[in-house]
């Protein structure tokens, strides 16, 4: 044994001291470094993409700028696979038909296949007519036009992913072109017309996705859930409704997701889609007529019903949103790396394979760093979703689109899923003050739309509005700022 004088016994116990310092310093250095993770990856992925670009571009005239526009590319991918992924698998995530990780994991399979398997190959440097061509001709301020416009994107989806708002990737980009070719020709080369469609989808996109989401989860309630036999219900409507499902997806991928594997009509697309609906229908009622058999006459058990086809719309969104958002990332790139090269700023240019992976690889790191935040408010903060109120909105995300293409409207998939969550949501709320009203017997209804009469949160409404109403104005100020202030530094005033 040591005295307490014992200057061993002195020197052990300032030992431990020092020892208990450092396990606090280490403990409060991972606590503090552990935010800074994510960001720290997304950096590495950035100027990965800008190693790349110069080895690929070579030395030359014009390199540093294509490095330059190749780690905002990156950047702008990072922002959208943490924003707008959310958006697809959100309502499967809210649903509890899958998990948070096996989300991020099927999504950023489903991303990345989309944006590399079918992506378009051809993009308009003017981000689709919005801005005229000849009217920023001149190479040099097309480019820094289009640097400004990505960048300006890309800042304000990281702005609107912080406070925790789902907005459109495609009218933040079209925002940040409409401002710098304000900028750079004045408000004439901008092509208001299509600039008034945008601003009425607005509007359209997002009720168009609620109202048709709503009306399925009435025809869910109505047919399925408030029958007295619910199991013999769901065996005659859920087939059908799956059926459906398959056939609205199989056009949608014809039309939106395919293009560069195969160019087909409108027309061809919906004959498509009813080649593989009705099958698909017929081929799932004794599938569902064996997953049903033993099942209990409850809600819950009609839910289970509805999760394998759930998850399944949210990877098939997942892979068409890849292979057409992926453009709004690389689609500037593209043009800036095509006035290079060639320089000249036409209207239409190739998008170069390594500007596709860049914009791919930048989906999914996004969504594997980002995503969560976003998913968990789209699933679960909004409004409460199951199984069939997450597929209703599924569905309807791709109805609209489908739609909306055939009506030649500028939709947000955005706006249209978020639509689309808000209008189950209110529909309940309806539902059930339309019950009180009508003094029925509650004991029909689930227990939760008994006692819960606001079920979609109004602070997340208004916070999502405001979003989607200033996006357009606040990229395009932001980027006409950012051009001022690059060809300020560049020389070129």
């Amino acid at each position: 044994m040591t005295s307490p004088a014992d200057p061993n016994a002195k020197a052990i116990k300032t030992l431990d001291k020092d020892l208990g310092r450092i396990g606090l310093l280490e403990q409060a250095t991972m606590f503090t470094a552990r935010p800074l993770v994510g960001p720290g990856i997304a950096l590495v992925f950035m100027a990965l993409a800008g190693l790349a670009a110069a080895t690929i571009i070579g030395a030359g005239t014009g390199t540093w700028v294509v490095v330059i526009a190749a780690v905002i590319g990156a950047y702008m991918a990072v922002n959208i696979g943490a924003n707008d992924v959310a958006n697809n698998m959100g309502p499967a995530v809210g649903a509890n038909a899958v998990t948070l990780g096996g989300a991020l994991i099927i999504a950023a399979i489903c991303e990345t296949a989309g944006a590399l398997l079918a992506g378009g190959d051809v993009v308009s440097t003017v981000s689709r007519g919005i801005v005229a061509p000849e009217s920023v001709a001149e190479p040099q301020i097309f480019v820094w036009a289009m640097m400004a416009a990505l960048l300006a994107g890309a800042l304000w989806i990281h702005l609107a992913t912080a406070m925790g708002a789902p907005v459109s990737t495609t009218h933040s980009i079209v925002g940040g072109v409409m401002g710098a070719g304000i900028a750079a020709a004045g408000f004439g080369a901008v092509n208001w017309p299509t600039m008034a469609a945008i601003a009425a989808s607005w509007v359209v996109s997002p009720l168009m996705g609620g109202v048709i989401a709503a009306l399925f989860l009435a025809l869910i309630n109505s047919r399925i859930l408030y029958r007295e036999d619910r199991i013999a219900a769901a065996r005659t409507w859920v087939p059908v409704l799956i059926g459906l499902m398959g056939g609205v997806f199989a056009t949608y991928m014809a039309m939106k997701g395919l293009k560069k594997l195969v160019d087909v009509s409108l027309g061809e697309s919906v004959l498509i889609g009813v080649a593989v609906g009705i099958p698909l229908a017929l081929l799932m009622r004794p599938v569902i007529r064996r997953q049903s058999r033993g099942m209990e006459n409850r809600v819950k058990s009609i839910k289970a019903l509805f999760s394998i086809p759930l998850v399944l719309s949210a990877a098939l969104l997942s892979f068409a949103h890849g292979a057409n958002d992926v453009a709004n990332a690389v689609g500037p790139l593209a043009a800036i790396v095509h006035v290079i090269q060639d320089g000249s700023s036409g209207d239409r240019v190739q998008i170069p394979y390594w500007v596709m992976i860049t914009g791919a690889l930048g989906l999914s790191v996004g969504l594997m760093l980002f995503g969560p935040k976003l998913i968990n408010i789209v699933g679960s903060e909004i409004t409460r979703l199951n199984a069939m109120r997450a597929w209703c909105v599924a569905l309807s995300a791709a109805m609209v689109v489908i739609l909306a293409s055939w009506l030649g409207l500028p939709v947000s998939s955005t706006h249209i899923a978020i639509g689309g969550i808000f209008g189950v949501g209110f529909y309940r709320e309806w539902y059930h003050e339309k019950i009180l009203k009508e003094n029925r017997d509650l004991s029909a209804l689930p227990v939760e739309e008994r006692t819960r009469r606001k079920v979609v949160r109004r602070s997340h409404l208004m916070t999502i509005m405001t979003a989607w109403v200033i996006t357009v104005p606040a990229t395009a100020v932001l980027s006409a700022g950012l051009f001022f202030a690059a060809t300020l530094l560049a020389g070129l005033r």
